[in-house]
């Protein structure tokens, strides 16, 4: 796999960063030097990397000098800032904030779905929003065969996508109500144990959130299809880690269910987990700590002939975030997909 690559991971202290650090060993990414950056507040600590204890260093000007590659996962406002000095200092920043997603001179890539794309960079990359890119990697395989009209999304999604804090969150508040305690929200803006609402995201003067309008923008610009019509509804639900989602898609014209069934038993980055006899579908255990996007309960739409009903799940901080910068970083290093990050894996229907 290509040369060493001296490689900086941005937000490493993160929940997604951590995730980083272990998918650049386990998908031996060629790593010649590995630096861990974060801010002064996790500057100091130790992550292990190989077997090697590395120290978090604070973010500075001079820590992107030499590097090859950064994959940053610290918010918007932080990529913004050390955009231009990674850029600069001769380094391919790939961001999994949404500072730069919607820019229209910034690839936005799933490697599924758009590798191209991420040829055409000019020192910036943008990772997708969680949900987004585990959409795409569903609907866009059935797209390419019958364009599709329009998507009716409604999301349910894990405390992992708010961040570790959020996790450790959901955990102490389920400890806390099982014995009779108080719950005290302090990431959420409510009780998440035994609970869900809407998305916190910010709302908007069209009335979704933020979240929502991320997905509606974020897929037209990677699927090529900027008049798609596609609505969402996100929704918060009480899972550690794993987003779901419950999908309408409307074609250009009637699309039979077996077809679209083979066709994401082949699609890649996607598995099929069908069992009708015992009403087995995808959940958030079959997928936590996996690569693939999960897809089942595949069925005609009785209220509309040209549209199908989809279910969905995905590990949002692995394809939802790390994974999907890994295989971009891939990518580019091999100028094609490589070898198990876009590869072909699916389960027979009526087995797991």
């Amino acid at each position: 796999m290509g040369r060493q690559q001296r490689v900086a991971i941005l937000g490493a202290t993160g929940a997604v960063g951590m995730e980083l650090l272990k998918l650049l060993e386990e998908r031996r990414f060629p790593v010649a030097e590995l630096k861990l950056l974060a801010s002064p507040r996790s500057a100091g600590t130790h992550l292990t990397f190989k077997g090697e204890r590395i120290p978090v260093e604070p973010v500075a000007e001079a820590s992107f000098r030499g590097l090859d590659l950064v994959l940053a996962s610290a918010g918007a406002s932080v990529s913004k800032t050390w955009a231009k000095t990674i850029v600069e200092a001769g380094a391919v920043l790939i961001d999994n904030s949404s500072a730069f997603r919607l820019d229209p001179d910034v690839p936005l890539v799933v490697p599924e779905v758009n590798p191209q794309e991420a040829f055409r960079h000019q020192g910036i990359l943008a990772n997708p929003n969680c949900t987004t890119i585990l959409m795409c990697v569903a609907i866009y395989p059935l797209h390419r065969h019958i364009p599709l009209r329009r998507v009716v999304a409604a999301t349910y999604q894990s405390a992992s996508g708010a961040g570790a804090r959020a996790m450790v969150e959901l955990e102490e508040q389920t400890r806390a109500y099982l014995q009779g305690q108080p719950l005290q929200p302090q990431v959420f803006p409510y009780p998440i144990a035994f609970n869900l609402f809407l998305h916190n995201s910010p709302l908007q003067e069209n009335g979704y959130c933020q979240e929502e309008m991320k997905m509606v923008n974020e897929s037209r610009k990677i699927m090529g299809s900027p008049h798609l019509r596609l609505t969402a509804t996100c929704v918060r639900v009480p899972v550690l880690r794993t987003h779901a989602e419950a999908l309408n898609l409307e074609f250009e014209q009637p699309f039979p269910v077996e077809q679209a069934r083979q066709i994401l038993a082949q699609a890649p980055g996607v598995v099929l987990i069908e069992d009708w006899e015992r009403n087995r579908f995808p959940m958030p255990i079959d997928v936590a700590g996996k690569d693939e996007v999960a897809v089942g309960r595949l069925r005609q739409d009785i209220s509309e002939p040209k549209a199908l009903e989809l279910w969905l799940c995905g590990d949002q901080i692995r394809k939802g975030a790390a994974l999907n910068a890994i295989q971009i970083a891939e990518l580019l290093l091999n100028g094609v997909p490589t070898p198990g990050s876009c590869e072909i894996s699916s389960s027979t229907a009526g087995s797991r």
